[in-house]
């Protein structure tokens, strides 16, 4: 396994470990989601449409970037 395998794998344990404490927890404001609608302010007209305009662009690249990667 090579080191970015690996480092993948630390971040992937790390985020689930982090969302995994703050579901246990149950307290307002520790969850990923909670905090992007803070930074993103959904609660607004402007938020919810930069949320939906930056999400959307995201996965458009990433949708992409996944299907036509190169292989080598």
């Amino acid at each position: 396994m090579d080191l970015w395998t690996l480092l993948w794998l630390a971040w992937g344990a790390l985020f689930a470990l982090i969302e995994g404490v703050a579901l246990a927890r149950d307290a307002r404001g520790d969850t990923l989601s909670e905090h992007l609608r803070l930074w993103f302010r959904t609660d607004t007209h402007t938020g919810r449409t930069a949320w939906l305009i930056t999400s959307g662009v995201f996965m458009a690249w990433f949708v992409t970037h996944i299907a036509v990667a190169s292989s080598t």
